[in-house]
Formats: C-alpha cells, sequence, structure tokens
C-alpha cells in the first residue's frame, strides 16, 4: 500500500488513501506509472487521494491467490500504467525461448495498442543463425527484434537508443537476463541478478516489485518482476484473433461471422495453416489461449 511519488519537490513515499482502495475492485487502484494526486504531510510523507485515468495499460489476469501455478481470476493486475512501449526479453537459451509465452505477451500489448520490441538476450550462448530460426518469424510478422547480451554487451547500446525518451514496460519470463540488461546501460543501477535454477531450468526472481527507472538518456524504464503466468485481461474468446495479427487479415473470409477457426468449413485461417501462410506454433498458441479464456469465461 506504500508507494515512492516523483514530485517537482522529489521523492515523497506515500500510503494509499483507504477509500481509493475500495473503489475500483476489479484492478489496481493504483499503479507504478499512474499520475497521481498525493498530499504531502507535515512529517514529509504523504497521502495519494486519486489517480488520473490512464492513458493505456500494459496488464494481465491476476493469478489466483493461494492458487496452483496457472490460475488466474477475472481481474485485472496492472503491469505498468500509461507505457509509451513494451519491450519483452526473452532468452535465447538458458532459459530457452517458448513462444506460447511470447505469443501471449504479444497478444497483452496488442490488446493494448502498444508498439511492442522483442529483445532477444543471452545471444551469446548460442549461434545467431539458430537464435534468428526462433525469433525471425517474428520480424516476419512485423515485430522488430533486437539481439542482444548483457554479458558481451552486444546491442546494449542499441537498447539504450530505443528506451530512450519514453516510458517502456521491459517485461519476460524469470531468468531472461532483464535486470542485468539494465546493468549493462547503467552500471550505477546495480541490480540484484539471479541464476537459472538446474532443477527447474526455469529463471529465479529476483525483481520483486516494478520500480521506474530514470535513464540517463531521458525517459524511464519500468523493471518488472519475471512472470511465468501470462494471461489476457478483458479479452473475449470471439475477439482473440484480432490480436494475433498473422491471423487477423485471414478472419474476414471465414464463412461464418462467428468462426472459432477449429473445424468449420471454408475457415480462412485453417486453409492460411495448412498453407503455410500461418506459423503452426503461433495457431496452436492461438488454441490454447482461446480455450483458456473459454474456461475463464465459463467459470
Amino acid at each position: 500500500g506504500f508507494f515512492t511519488v516523483q514530485t517537482g519537490d522529489g521523492p515523497v513515499v506515500s500510503r494509499v488513501r483507504g477509500s481509493l482502495l475500495q473503489e475500483r475492485l476489479d484492478t489496481d487502484p493504483v499503479a507504478v506509472g499512474d499520475r497521481v494526486t498525493v498530499t504531502v504531510l507535515a512529517d514529509g510523507t504523504g497521502v495519494i487521494e486519486e489517480t488520473a485515468e490512464r492513458e493505456r495499460v500494459l496488464s494481465r489476469n491476476a493469478a489466483s491467490p493461494g492458487g496452483r501455478e496457472g490460475e488466474t481470476i477475472d481481474r485485472e493486475q496492472v503491469i505498468l500504467a500509461n507505457p509509451d512501449q513494451a519491450v519483452f526479453v526473452f532468452a535465447c537459451a538458458d532459459p530457452a525461448p517458448n513462444q506460447r509465452t511470447l505469443d501471449r505477451f504479444l497478444v497483452i500489448a496488442e490488446h493494448a495498442e502498444l508498439p511492442a520490441l522483442i529483445v532477444a538476450n543471452k545471444i551469446d550462448l548460442v549461434k545467431l543463425w539458430s537464435a534468428k530460426a526462433f525469433f525471425g518469424l517474428y520480424q516476419k510478422l512485423g515485430y522488430p527484434v533486437l539481439y542482444t547480451s548483457a554479458l558481451k554487451g552486444t546491442g546494449v547500446e542499441k537498447l539504450r537508443e530505443q528506451l530512450g525518451g519514453k516510458i517502456s514496460a521491459l517485461a519476460g519470463p524469470s531468468g531472461t537476463g532483464k535486470s542485468r540488461l539494465l546493468n549493462a546501460m547503467q552500471p550505477e543501477l546495480d541490480l540484484r541478478v539471479g541464476e537459472i535454477s538446474e532443477a527447474t531450468t526455469k529463471g529465479r526472481h529476483t525483481t520483486v516489485a516494478t520500480k521506474l527507472i530514470p535513464l540517463d538518456g531521458g525517459g524511464y524504464v519500468a523493471d518488472t518482476p519475471g512472470i511465468r503466468v501470462v494471461s489476457a485481461y478483458d479479452v473475449e474468446p470471439d475477439e482473440l484473433d484480432a490480436y494475433f495479427v498473422d491471423i487477423a487479415p485471414y478472419v474476414p473470409h471465414c464463412q461464418f461471422n462467428d468462426c472459432a477457426h477449429t473445424n468449420e468449413p471454408r475457415c480462412a485461417v485453417l486453409a492460411a495453416v495448412e498453407k503455410g501462410d500461418v506459423d503452426p506454433g503461433r495457431y496452436d498458441s492461438f488454441l490454447r489461449l482461446r480455450d483458456e479464456i473459454e474456461d475463464l469465461y465459463i467459470t
């Protein structure tokens, strides 16, 4: 319930007024990136009185408290309010990139109408052709992909240019090197970094709370906790195809307006998959995510 608010007179550690916490139970009433009205008290602390309307938001369905990993509830968890772009960091190896997870992040960005940049980190661990075998698909779809190595410094300057003057959400699975990349850009940050668990081949969370970091070249980057469960918020099953940029162009050519693109006759999406115009892995991501959203709406 406490936030550090940047004001014209410097940062003020502020608590959220209780009445504000009760106003918006379907979302986070206050989140990193919000523009807020704060009252500064005599002791120098503050009280957040209200939150300005968000221009855009990068969010996901909140994880179910106390539930099993992968369970979500129909409530918005804000990753970052008012971002200018989403920067999704995935490792080329250690841990291996997961297509379904990346596809889910991209759906969240498309739904939020946010430009998305994909950062393929740890390029020092693989051959470039091997990395492009995975990430090249997304370049063909129109998403910019930046190949980086925090260890070797590869692509760090280009990443700095991409982040300059913007509010960027730096998100991705645990262990992909988000904090290490920020340290490479600005060594004085000295963010804690973690290693990959040998037992699970998954990263350990080193960033435990989202915070906006001012960049030397202007702008802010939000270092977010590693996300293992990604589920789009406020996306209905029959609109999901609009957020897959490679599937959306074929939807108007389906025979039925409510085509689910599974086994319907004269489905243009299925035909595109069969012809190789839509990547089978992307199509599988679409089907799996649609099933999950349908289960959420049914329950």
